[in-house]
């Protein structure tokens, strides 16, 4: 009779502690939320969605507070796109910004953001509807504690660049790269292969990329090519019956398909540069540190001589990292769940 009263406690004991471990926002026990800007050439490749999935989950639970989702690109859906899973995720007002002037043009050639824009809820109807990139990033910034603001960039460096070149204006007295220096904490960025090679999104804006690897004044954390191309997600989200309705299902269902080099999921560059942005690098990553180069033919290499940056290297396997990340990415909205 006392062992069975015994386990019977011990039962309700752990039963208790499940229950209010997971009612609680986890993020409230010993982090304050990471004021992030979101950079992103969203679409055509869909990591970009796993990214914002996990971005917007660590703002439900407590990790994040999302200040602004700007695009590096002009495809002509992005900012429908972003206002999609933005509204998606119960943050409808959060800003979207788009790149104004010289940038990047994508194709969607899988035509997910298309499908998700014909499904799915979203104030911002068109690029043109958006405000400009360089505005949202100078009046969020210039409201912001100093060295507050955790800027995650998974595209192009051209938004930064123009940020960086950027005059005092109405929200701010500072030029661009007082104004980083000031209102920053770090850029991590989904950029780069290490310790040398050549990765799309250094690449496509080469001249902007070395600008921004020679001025930017807080210290850089990198993920590069080599770190999210190991680690395989999706799979669960499009096989979880479960999930109905959800643009970000939706986006991997229709691209997963689409590419025999995705048949056991897309490899998951973006969402690590969230991950280590907001979670921290430990302890699923060391770092080296050094200095990024950017060459005039797109590449990087690194200079272990230097300092100011740091890209991360596995620690963790890529299919525990996986796991981890297939969690969050099916993350349902709080309204959402049952």
């Amino acid at each position: 009779m006392r062992n069975t009263t015994g386990c019977l406690l011990l039962c309700c004991i752990l039963f208790w502690g499940f229950i209010t471990a997971h009612a609680q926002p986890v993020g409230t026990a010993g982090q304050k939320p990471v004021p992030v800007i979101f950079d992103t050439d969203f679409g055509p490749d869909y990591d970009d969605v796993g990214a914002i999935a996990l971005l917007h989950a660590f703002a439900d639970s407590g990790y994040a507070n999302i200040l602004a989702t700007v695009a590096s690109c002009r495809h002509s859906n992005v900012a429908a796109a972003l206002s999609v899973f933005n509204t998606y995720f119960n943050r409808p007002g959060i800003p979207v910004g788009v790149v104004r002037g010289k940038a990047v043009a994508q194709a969607d050639w899988q035509h997910w953001t298309d499908t998700v824009i014909a499904r799915y809820p979203h104030a911002i109807r068109s690029n043109e509807e958006a405000a400009d990139a360089l505005v949202v990033y100078r009046k969020v910034l210039a409201a912001q504690p100093d060295a507050s603001v955790t800027i995650i960039t998974v595209g192009f460096f051209t938004n930064l660049a123009n940020l960086l070149q950027s005059p005092p204006d109405k929200y701010s007295p500072l030029n661009g790269r007082a104004l980083v220096l000031k209102k920053v904490k770090q850029l991590v960025s989904m950029a780069g292969r290490f310790p040398e090679g050549r990765e799309f999104n250094v690449d496509q804006d080469s001249s902007s990329s070395a600008y921004v690897f020679t001025h930017w004044p807080t210290p850089v954390l990198f993920s590069g090519f080599e770190i999210g191309r190991q680690i395989k997600t999706g799979l669960p989200l499009i096989q979880n019956e479960a999930i109905q309705h959800s643009p970000v299902r939706d986006a991997f269902g229709i691209a997963i398909p689409m590419a025999k080099e995705d048949a056991d999921g897309r490899m998951s560059w973006d969402e690590t540069a969230v991950l280590v942005a907001i979670k921290g690098w430990e302890p699923y990553y060391t770092l080296h540190k050094g200095r990024i180069v950017g060459l005039a033919d797109g590449s990087n290499k690194w200079n272990d001589h230097a300092k100011g940056h740091a890209y991360l290297v596995e620690k963790t396997p890529p299919d525990k990292m996986a796991r981890l990340i297939n969690q969050w990415m099916m993350h349902q909205p709080f309204n959402q769940m049952k």
